[in-house]
Order: C-alpha cells, then sequence, then structure tokens
C-alpha cells in the first residue's frame, strides 16, 4: 500500500489529502464551493464521515471573504440543534477556503421536489408543513441565539433555498450554510449567476440590496411553503417575464391554487403574511409565524412526524438512496484499497484560519438508512429444528414411563 504521501497533489483527483481530511467523493457543485464527502483519522477523535465544502479559488483568494467566512463561521458554529447542520471546522488548504459540517444521509428539498415530478409522486401535504415547520424551528433557534452575555447575536441566514433544506433517511429536517450566508452576500466577488440563482428565494429588500433582519428568512421560507403548497415555483425565469431579480424586488405574489386543502383560506393567509413585501406587515419574527403554522397543523390534525416522513421518503425512493449510500460506500472501499489509512496526518498551516474542534451533538453513527431497505448485518436467530423437537418429546415420556413404573411397583 502506498503510505499517506502518495495522495494525488492534484487538486481534482480523488481520493486526495486536503487540510486534516482525506476527500474521496464528490457530491455536488455551485456557484461557489465544490461539495465533497470526505473521512477524518482516528487520531482526530474517530473517523468520521463529514461534508467538506470547498470554496472556489475566485473566493477564497479575496481577503475579505476569508475574514467575513472565518467571522460567520464562528459565530455560527456555536448553533447545536436538531434542525441545523453543524458545523465543525473552517479553515484553509492549498489557498483553499472549506467549511467542514456534519453529513446528513439523505436527499434535499430540491433533489426530492425533483424526484416527486419525475416518478409522479405527489409530496403529501402533511409532509410539506412538516418540512416548513422544522425549517422555521431551526430559523427562530437562530435568530433568538444570545452570546454568553445575554447579547442577541443577530444571526441571519439570507440564503433559504430547497438546496439548503436537508432531509434523512431517518425523517430529521435540516438547514445548512448559515457560516457562508452572509459573508457570500457581503462580497462583490459572488458571482452573477450565483446571485441569479439565490434570487428566486430574496425578500424584496435583499434583491435591493438593503439591509435584512430576521423578517428576511421569514419572507425566504414564506416562498418555501406558498411553492411546497402550490407545487410550482413562485418567481419563472423566460418567456415575458422580467428576470427573477426583478421578480424578487417587485415581489408580486399571486393567489395560492386552490388544492382543496381544510381551511384553504386560513392557510392562504398565513403565506400571504409571510410573503408581504413590506417587512412590517410579516411577521414579527419565526416564532409568531411557527405558532400560526402550527396551530393550523393541530386544528387539522395533519399527523406528520420524523417518523412518518421517514417511511414515507423510504417507500418512495429507498432505491436511489440505497444506490447513492452503495456508490459511496465503494468510493470508501476504493480510498482504503488505493491509500494506506492517513496516520500521522500533517499539522495545520500556520496561516490556517482555525475553529475549535466542536462536539458532535449527534455522538453515535446514523444508522445508513432504515432496517426495511437493507440486509440485516446479522442472521436471524435459528429455530430448532422438528427432529430436535420430536427427540425432546420422546425422551420426556420415556422418563415418566420409568418414573411412573418405579412408583408403582413400591
Amino acid at each position: 500500500m502506498a503510505s499517506p504521501a502518495a495522495l494525488p497533489s492534484d487538486v481534482d483527483a480523488l481520493p486526495r489529502r486536503f487540510g486534516r481530511y482525506v476527500l474521496f467523493d464528490k457530491i455536488g457543485e455551485g456557484g461557489m464551493a465544490r461539495i465533497f464527502l470526505a473521512r477524518t483519522s482516528a487520531e482526530l477523535g474517530g473517523e468520521r464521515l463529514l461534508v467538506v465544502k470547498e470554496m472556489l479559488p475566485m473566493l477564497a483568494s479575496s481577503e475579505e471573504m476569508s475574514r467575513l467566512l472565518v467571522e460567520e463561521a464562528k459565530l455560527c458554529a456555536t448553533l447545536t440543534h436538531k434542525n441545523i447542520v453543524q458545523v465543525y471546522d473552517l479553515g484553509r488548504d492549498e489557498n483553499r477556503l472549506y467549511i467542514a459540517m456534519e453529513y446528513v444521509e439523505g436527499l434535499d428539498l430540491r433533489e426530492l421536489l425533483r424526484g416527486c415530478s419525475q416518478k409522479k409522486v405527489p409530496l403529501p401535504v402533511e409532509f410539506s408543513l412538516f418540512i416548513v415547520e422544522e425549517t422555521i424551528r431551526a430559523l427562530d433557534y437562530a435568530h433568538r441565539k444570545r452570546n454568553d452575555e445575554g447579547v442577541p447575536l443577530g444571526i441571519v441566514h439570507r440564503d433559504i433555498s430547497p438546496s439548503n433544506v436537508l432531509l434523512s433517511v431517518e425523517g430529521e429536517v435540516k438547514l445548512c450554510d448559515f457560516g457562508i450566508a452572509r459573508a457570500l452576500t457581503s462580497s462583490a466577488l459572488l458571482p452573477e449567476d450565483a446571485i441569479q440563482g439565490k434570487a428566486g428565494y430574496m425578500s424584496p429588500e435583499a434583491a435591493r440590496g438593503d439591509g435584512v433582519d430576521a423578517r428576511s428568512d421569514v419572507f425566504a421560507v414564506g416562498i418555501l411553503l406558498w411553492e411546497l403548497l402550490a407545487g410550482q415555483r413562485l418567481y419563472r425565469p423566460g418567456g415575458d417575464r422580467p428576470p427573477v431579480i426583478e421578480q424578487a424586488r417587485e415581489a408580486v405574489i399571486p393567489p395560492l391554487p386552490t388544492r382543496g386543502y381544510p381551511d384553504e383560506a386560513r392557510l392562504a393567509a398565513i403565506v400571504h403574511r409571510a410573503l408581504a413585501k413590506d417587512p412590517d406587515a410579516r411577521f414579527p419574527t419565526a416564532h409568531a409565524m411557527l405558532d400560526e403554522l402550527e396551530t393550523y397543523v393541530r386544528e387539522h390534525r395533519f399527523g406528520a412526524s420524523a417518523l412518518r416522513f421517514g417511511d414515507w421518503l423510504v417507500e418512495h425512493f429507498g432505491g436511489e438512496l440505497v444506490a447513492l449510500r452503495r456508490e459511496r460506500e465503494r468510493a470508501a472501499i476504493d480510498l482504503d484499497a488505493r491509500f494506506a489509512a492517513p496516520e500521522g496526518l500533517p499539522s495545520v498551516p500556520a496561516s490556517r484560519a482555525e475553529l475549535p474542534t466542536l462536539p458532535d451533538p449527534n455522538a453515535e453513527e446514523r444508522s445508513a438508512l432504515r432496517q426495511k431497505i437493507v440486509e440485516p448485518v446479522e442472521p436471524p436467530h435459528r429455530r430448532p429444528s422438528t427432529a430436535f423437537i420430536v427427540i425432546l418429546v420422546v425422551l420426556f415420556l420415556i422418563a415418566g414411563a420409568i418414573v411412573s413404573l418405579f412408583f408403582g411397583r413400591r
């Protein structure tokens, strides 16, 4: 086996060392970052799968971007909530900035909606409401976060979109990218295509480039809710429509299509209040929106839960999830076959912008997929054979006859 030093130096080759991690599977790429599945070594606290987002060189080379990313990641790494993807680490290697975060096995909301469309499987309204409720819980926690002195941190996500809402095979809903949203929107380096891609979920004040607060996130999650209930995009490009960024600035919200939901007018009122163009006319906080939505869900007995949602995901997308996991397992096996386990990882460069290593809120390894879609690890317990049972019965009868004969003679 090759030594760790033999890991490829080509930045596009996999597997390769990157900082204190080994990247072995590319799982996504966007206008700002490339996303990899990575692994740590045992000496860093036990082997663990995680996601590494490697910022594109154009962004990583900026001192302003580096400073903003470090500040934001340090702030948002303190967020520990069941509905928020945990940030573990931020640093620089090969002059490239990266963020290491919790790996959520499953798919994001964008992938789910695409899969539903391709398979012609409707997403039940109770699960749509569940996804939005869980997303708002993440926002409510982050918006109310305070430092040790009790001062509000003023965290605003700024990039609520389907690709940042992750759905695990256990039915969990987790919001990601708190650590980079503000840094990116504060930088003049953000590519135009990335800005256009985000515009579909911007509040009007964000689209104008004005200052934003927590109510901007309320608007963005209102777009998610509108689209999940309507089954279509709110701001659509093409045709005679203006560019999406212009539509976002104008924030002309059409009525929700009639779908026959219970008390539809009340549900529409919740959606349109969240989507008010004037921030003062919206829900004042994520908590206030969550309270209204939870009351509606409770009164109409939408019995969604993480368990039921996870079962639904497995039922309709289990085959794809199994195939995806098998592919990633093969990538990990290839890593082990081609390279030695990374022992004695090199020390972190002095120039590295580092966060303290944070505890994993989910200490135990998550099960890869539910029992119903994977082979059992251990064989089932064997039942006694029929012949064995017959022999036991015969021996019991013989013993009884001998005892009766003995006492009968007496």
